[in-house]
C-alpha cells in the first residue's frame, strides 16, 4: 500500500493514548480477554474521541481564516466542548446550537460551555434533526455580521473528521503488535458515525485483524449502517487510496438506546457501576456506558466467546457522568 495521503493537522491530542488490559472487568464478565483503548485519554479538553477529530477540522479553518466555528449537538455534548476548546486554543470564537432547552442546571458538558463561553443556542425543540437547520442559520447570520464562520457538523461526522480514526488504527495496531496481540474484535459506542467509519477505513487501509463492531447510541440502525459505510468509504478516498467495502463488514449493534439519546438505561447504569468497582474506570451514560452494555450483552448472548479477545474503545465523556447522579 502506498502512504496515506493526510491533509494538515492542528495539534491537539497528546499520542498514542494508552493500550491496556483490564482483567478485572473481564473476569466479572467470565471472559473474554479485554483491552480498554483510552481514547478518554487524548489529553486536551477533558479528552475523548473528538480530539483526533478536530485536529483536522482546526486546521482546515485557521487555513480559510475563520474567526468563529459554529457547530452544533446536544445540551451534554462533548463534541461542542471539545469544540470550543479547540477554538479557543486557536484564538477562535465559537458558537454552538444545542437541541432542547436549556436545562435548569448548568451541569457537566454545559457547565465546561460556559466556561468556555459559547454563544448557545437553543432550539427549544427535542428534534435533534432540527440543530442540523439551524447551524446553517447561525452561520449565514455570522457571515452577515461580517464574521468568517468555518461549520463543523453534529459529531464532527464528515469524511474529513473521520480521518482522525483512521490515523488512530495505525497507531493501535503498532500498539498491538508490540504486545503480540491480534484480537478479534474493536467495540466502541456509535453515535454520529464518523468514529466507526475512520476504524472501519483505517482496518481495510492498514490490515487490521480485528472486526469493528458499533453500539449505537442515538441512531436507528439501519440509518448508522448507510453512514458507516457511506463515510468509511469517503475517507478511505480523501487520502487516496479507495477501498472496498462490503456491506457485512459494517457491524452495528441495536437495542441499547433505550427512551432517547442520552436518556441512561438500567444497562448502561449497570455497564458504568461495573467498569469503576472493577476497574476504576469511569465511563459516560451517552455513549461508553451504552457502548460497554453492548458488549456485555454480546458476550451474555454468547457472541463473543471467552477465548477470544476484545478491544473496547474508550470514547471519553466523563464530564456528562456529573449530570446523572441517578445512575449510582
Amino acid at each position: 500500500m502506498n502512504a496515506l495521503n493526510f491533509p494538515p493537522r492542528y495539534p491537539l491530542g497528546i499520542f498514542p493514548t494508552p493500550l491496556v488490559e483490564a482483567p478485572r472487568l473481564a473476569a466479572a464478565l467470565g471472559g473474554p480477554r479485554l483491552f480498554i483503548k483510552r481514547d478518554d485519554m487524548t489529553g486536551f479538553g477533558f479528552g475523548g474521541n473528538k480530539i483526533r477529530i478536530l485536529e483536522f477540522f482546526l486546521a482546515q479553518a485557521v487555513d480559510e481564516g475563520a474567526d468563529v466555528i459554529v457547530t452544533a449537538g446536544g445540551p451534554q455534548s462533548n463534541h461542542v466542548r471539545a469544540t470550543a476548546a479547540a477554538a479557543r486554543l486557536a484564538g477562535l470564537d465559537v458558537a454552538a446550537v444545542l437541541h432542547d432547552s436549556r436545562p435548569a442546571e448548568t451541569q457537566g458538558n454545559l457547565l465546561l460551555d460556559e466556561l468556555l463561553d459559547v454563544t448557545l443556542h437553543f432550539t427549544n425543540s427535542p428534534d435533534r434533526a432540527l440543530v442540523d437547520q439551524q447551524i446553517e442559520v447561525v452561520a449565514e447570520a455570522l457571515r452577515q455580521a461580517g464574521r468568517k464562520p468555518y461549520v463543523i457538523p453534529r459529531g464532527g461526522a464528515t469524511p474529513l473528521g473521520a480521518l482522525g480514526y483512521v490515523r488512530c488504527v495505525q497507531e493501535l495496531n503498532e500498539q498491538l503488535a508490540a504486545l503480540d496481540l491480534r484480537p478479534d474484535w474493536l467495540v466502541l459506542a456509535t453515535g454520529s458515525c464518523g468514529t466507526q467509519a475512520g476504524l472501519l477505513a483505517g482496518a481495510r487501509l492498514y490490515g487490521a485483524p480485528y472486526r469493528v463492531l458499533g453500539v449505537t447510541v442515538s441512531r436507528p440502525l439501519a440509518e448508522c449502517l448507510v453512514r458507516v459505510g457511506a463515510l468509511a468509504h469517503q475517507a478511505a478516498e480523501l487520502v487516496g487510496q479507495p477501498v472496498d467495502i462490503a456491506e457485512e463488514d459494517v457491524r452495528v449493534l441495536d437495542g441499547y438506546i433505550g427512551p432517547g439519546y442520552g436518556i441512561p438505561t438500567p444497562e448502561c447504569a449497570t455497564a458504568i457501576r461495573l467498569a469503576a468497582r472493577t476497574e476504576g474506570l469511569f465511563l459516560d451514560p451517552t455513549y461508553t456506558g451504552k457502548g460497554l452494555a453492548g458488549l456485555i450483552g454480546e458476550i451474555q448472548a454468547g457472541r463473543i466467546g471467552p477465548d477470544e479477545t476484545v478491544v473496547f474503545l474508550h470514547t471519553g465523556g466523563e464530564p456528562g457522568l456529573f449530570a446523572h447522579p441517578e445512575i449510582v
